[in-house]
């Protein structure tokens, strides 16, 4: 094949005159047809060398558009070909990519999924979040409570039935009942343990089957190991059902007393609720325990019949307010609380009550024989106001604490309980509110037991 230097050589060769006659050749110019000659074969040789080039250097994909048959395109539609064949395939790619992303987003958001099954996903996440709230609360009350037990004698006497405190402390309690009682309230006590409260074995095997656990709670008298303590001592030792507190008893020293109530419940029991009941009123256990175990999930519960009663300020009335200014004019009402024959708070607000007050009694023992007039910084920081109800609704309304007002936990004696039960709306708990209890509860107790109470089998078919 010739090359285009050998093509130009011969071409410059044929143009040249013989030598003899250069001056001649000088003189005339190429004739019309070897110029002709001479451009198309400049024209031939670029063709077929740019054809070469451009068919060495094709992309894959343009092949089969370039080639059909014999014919071959010119390099121009040969990148045309290459241009559409590439978008082409990121277009298809990219639509392709569009039709899914929709369907993946569709399904992360639950569009394809049936209305059932989103309605099942959201309540088993809300029962999830439900019960690891409930797990922290738990744990952030077993660790307070921990701390605060080191010091639990400061709240109970050692002779407040060790034995039926170690049988209980082998399983979790649901309800610790505390019953207040006086040293003069024998017969109540009597009364109530031959009408509502098990006794002897019974009420062992009602802690052990069904954590509820009762207690008559009574603390030591100004003489301590005097006449009225000795009488306590004799009576704990015939029935195990005391919880003996350090405190002081006194009429106007019931909110202290409740406040180390809760205290030394919550550092002896883990239970899931606290209730305190005066002993004059009547209780239906099973009904009590059922109620309670409805609110069972919630973190903070103050349960019992809210009231806003008014407030005293004239001085020899019985419930007479001394700081009654701080509640405004005069004829003003107390805020919600529960009335003080009956209420139960769960566990975290009692460990709350525990915690607060122990911060006194450290503060004590740090200044323990100051002699400078600091040892007012040992009270308490929880206030006592006059009664012991207000007082304890004033340590929980800045709280976080839902407020369960239920009117079963105030019905009347017969015939407004009688009346009730007829009706199957079984009451909790029943009193004479002219008498903030049982009006001669030692006589009329059993009367009220028999017309009122949800009978014996109840409290033993309680599932929990």
């Amino acid at each position: 094949m010739l090359t285009l230097r050998g093509l130009m050589k011969v071409v410059a060769e044929r143009s040249l005159p013989p030598p003899s006659s250069e001056k001649k050749a000088r003189a005339r110019s190429l004739s019309g047809r070897a110029v002709t000659a001479l451009c198309f074969l400049c024209f031939m040789l670029g063709f077929f060398f740019t054809n070469r080039i451009t068919t060495s250097n094709v992309h894959p994909l343009a092949a089969p558009v370039m080639e059909k048959g014999s014919q071959v395109l010119s390099n121009s539609s040969a990148a045309r070909a290459i241009r559409y064949s590439a978008e082409s395939k990121v277009s298809c790619e990219h639509k392709r990519v569009s039709a899914r992303e929709p369907r993946a987003t569709a399904t992360r958001l639950g569009e394809d999924m049936p209305s059932k099954d989103i309605m099942g996903e959201v309540s088993r996440t809300h029962q999830a979040i439900q019960s690891l709230e409930k797990s922290i609360s738990s744990l952030e009350m077993e660790l307070t409570v921990a701390r605060t037990s080191k010091n639990v004698g400061q709240y109970y006497h050692s002779r407040s039935s060790p034995d039926s405190i170690a049988a209980a402390g082998s399983m979790k309690p649901f309800v610790v009942i505390g019953i207040n009682t006086a040293f003069s309230s024998k017969r109540r006590r009597d009364s109530i343990r031959q009408t509502w409260m098990p006794k002897g074995s019974k009420l062992t095997r009602l802690e052990m089957e069904k954590g509820i656990v009762m207690r008559f709670v009574i603390g030591h008298s100004a003489t301590r190991g005097g006449v009225l303590d000795r009488a306590i001592d004799a009576d704990e030792a015939e029935t195990k059902d005391f919880l003996r507190l350090e405190h002081v008893e006194g009429y106007h020293e019931l909110s202290t007393k409740t406040r180390v109530f809760f205290s030394a419940a919550v550092s002896i029991w883990d239970a899931d609720f606290f209730v305190k009941v005066d002993d004059d009123v009547h209780v239906n256990l099973g009904m009590l325990v059922t109620t309670l175990s409805r609110h069972r999930t919630k973190p903070r519960v103050y349960i019992g019949c809210m009231k806003s009663g008014p407030v005293l300020s004239q001085k020899g009335l019985k419930y007479h307010e001394p700081e009654f200014w701080k509640f405004g004019e005069e004829g003003n009402k107390y805020f919600r609380h529960a009335t003080g024959q009956i209420y139960a708070i769960s566990k975290d607000l009692a460990a709350y009550i525990s915690i607060n007050a122990s911060i006194g009694y450290e503060k004590r023992k740090t200044l323990e024989g100051a002699c400078d007039g600091s040892t007012d910084l040992a009270r308490p920081i929880l206030h006592r106001y006059a009664n012991e109800d207000v007082s304890l609704g004033s340590w929980l309304i800045g709280l976080d604490v839902q407020h369960i007002d239920d009117r079963t936990m105030c019905c009347g004696t017969p015939p407004d309980c009688e009346w009730k039960m007829r009706n199957e709306n079984v009451c909790v708990a029943s009193f004479d509110w002219s008498c903030s209890g049982i009006c001669k509860s030692v006589e009329k107790m059993k009367d009220v037991h028999a017309a009122c109470g949800e009978g014996d089998g109840v409290l033993w078919n309680v599932s929990l």
